[in-house]
């Protein structure tokens, strides 16, 4: 009987040291912080809800940490003590295991230094080449104000038709980069929320090119419920 209760105590010692198998640990630093709250949060049902917090004092380390089960978006929401409510979010693509994160406090979202996350260098290698998207259309918006040799009807239609193959050369970009990266979440982050407008063919093949373990992760199953629904309206 002896046996089987220290038997029984190890057992429970053992698992309350060994960290979950799905565990996200989130640590890291935001240099010139003196006092401030810090919570992890993502969206759950349309909302977004915090998961954790952490009160930091005097450029304490922080420690936040979710029980996932695949890797999907989530946000570090700073609420300081000076009255000052821009750039307090970051985002970052959250995945299993160790993740740290360091800023400073006068730019808290733009200095982001983010390691641990797969599917994190995927998206902000994605969302560079976004901007430079972003920048070509600035461009040609600006082209069209200060374009003067055309009528405004001659003007109205080249702006229409280089912004159409912009937005067009943006898509493909976009599909050709998840369907280059399918064994990631990150990829069915892309279709089911920055390409879901897409030809639905576009999709179905981005979704059939997706590994199991992608299809059956919070995204891959959002955009195949989103490829279902398209079906059921078709029909």
């Amino acid at each position: 009987m002896r046996s089987i209760c220290t038997l029984f105590i190890l057992s429970l010692l053992i698992s309350c040291g060994s960290p979950s198998k799905k565990a996200m640990h989130v640590s890291g630093t935001i240099d010139g912080l003196r006092k401030g709250t810090l919570y992890l949060q993502k969206v759950q049902d349309s909302a977004l809800v915090s998961i954790d917090s952490f009160k930091i004092e005097k450029d304490k380390p922080f420690s936040l940490g979710d029980d996932i089960d695949s890797a999907e978006i989530y946000y570090l929401y700073l609420e300081k003590e000076d009255g000052d409510s821009l750039n307090d979010r970051i985002q970052f693509f959250g995945e299993k295991g160790e993740i740290t994160i360091n800023t400073l406090l006068k730019t808290f979202d733009s200095s982001a230094q983010i390691s641990g996350s797969e599917n994190q260098v995927l998206l902000e290698e994605y969302q560079s080449m976004l901007k430079r998207f972003n920048d070509k259309s600035l461009d040609l918006v600006k082209a069209y104000l200060e374009e003067d040799s055309l009528s405004l009807e001659e003007r109205e239609a080249k702006f229409s038709k280089e912004s159409k193959n912009l937005l067009r050369r943006r898509y493909l970009f976009a599909l050709n980069y998840a369907n280059n990266h399918a064994d990631k979440e990150v990829a069915a982050y892309i279709g089911a929320y920055e390409v879901n407008d897409a030809n639905p063919k576009f999709l179905d093949s981005l979704y059939s090119k997706m590994s199991e373990n992608v299809k059956n992760s919070t995204y891959g199953v959002e955009l195949s419920t989103y490829l279902a629904s398209l079906k059921e309206v078709k029909e």
